[in-house]
């Protein structure tokens, strides 16, 4: 089989199936071997000396090691069966849309409840947030992790099989692990976010255009190169201006990390700036039409 054609049935594999709880309650999730790893690498090196050169290195290890195991798992018996079971678990469109449909409906219920569901998929301060504030977060997760968890693993899939997706996969977990300006990272994460920047470099680009395009927002490009700068990321900037343009919706503005009050630009500064729960709907189905508009490409690329 294809790549394309194994990808499109992971895409609907886990569009039906997401994350079973029963399964990754007996055993471990693949993306939490791979943090084991990180984590038992990090303890190991980020210490002493040239710790740029030591992340460097796990960089290398992650990126290497990823490529070797999803080629070992691709020679297996049946291995067009387990990429198609690897590449579902590995995607996140269905996961994504629970998270974020869970939080307009804890909105629906009360201010405590949006606030909890939101802290499971933004890394801010929850704790003082509005319901305009919350709604603008999830909205905000939704484009980046379309772009991080469907968009850019599908992109490497598609390109390079499942070592591709396992290589992806293994640098952007690193990403969030130690990939952060602190004293303790500022070095020794260096080498993997710069990767994790330049494998979705691509990806986020496409996911803005899925998301404007799914939504036949032809004329959206202009504004989305006008406000995606405004990110600090060179990529989450892309899906987040698409998706604040389809649904116009602004979005960033002033938030608070530890403690401390940032005040971001806003994003589509002339959107609605008090989206409530409806807006957070709206924005589920956008990623399932963007989503959609993914996996008809996907097939006509396995019928070619």
């Amino acid at each position: 089989m294809s790549h394309a054609a194994i990808l499109a049935l992971a895409l609907l594999l886990d569009a039906w199936l997401g994350e079973p709880g029963w399964l990754w309650s007996r055993v471990p999730h693949p993306a939490v071997l791979i943090g084991r790893l990180i984590d038992r690498l990090d303890r190991a090196l980020n210490r002493g000396g040239a710790r740029r050169a030591r992340g460097g290195a796990v960089a290398a290890i992650l990126l290497i090691g990823g490529g070797l195991a999803g080629w070992a798992v691709a020679q297996l018996p049946g291995g067009a069966i387990l990429e198609t079971l690897l590449g579902a678990i590995l995607l996140a469109q269905r996961s994504l849309v629970d998270h974020v449909r869970a939080v307009a409906d804890g909105l629906r219920m009360s201010l405590a409840q949006g606030r909890r569901a939101v802290a499971r998929i933004v890394g801010r301060d929850t704790a003082q947030m509005d319901a305009p504030a919350i709604a603008r977060a999830s909205i905000e997760s939704a484009a980046e992790n379309f772009s991080d968890g469907v968009v850019a693993p599908a992109f490497w899939f598609l390109l390079l099989g499942l070592p591709g997706m396992l290589a992806y996969k293994a640098i952007n977990t690193a990403d969030s692990m130690i990939g952060y300006r602190t004293d303790r990272y500022r070095d020794f994460g260096w080498a993997v976010a710069r990767l994790d920047d330049a494998l979705n470099w691509l990806p986020a680009r496409l996911s803005a255009a899925l998301i404007a395009l799914a939504h036949l927002r032809l004329d959206a490009w202009p504004a989305i190169r006008r406000d995606a700068p405004l990110h600090r990321s060179p990529n989450a900037g892309r899906p987040e201006a698409a998706m604040a343009v389809s649904l116009d919706v602004s979005l960033a503005g002033p938030r608070s990390y530890d403690g401390q009050l940032s005040d971001f630009p806003w994003v589509h500064a002339q959107g609605e700036r008090m989206p409530g729960p409806g807006h957070v709907d709206r924005a589920v189905r956008a990623l399932w039409r963007a989503w959609g508009l993914g996996l008809v490409l996907v097939l006509a690329l396995a019928v070619a």
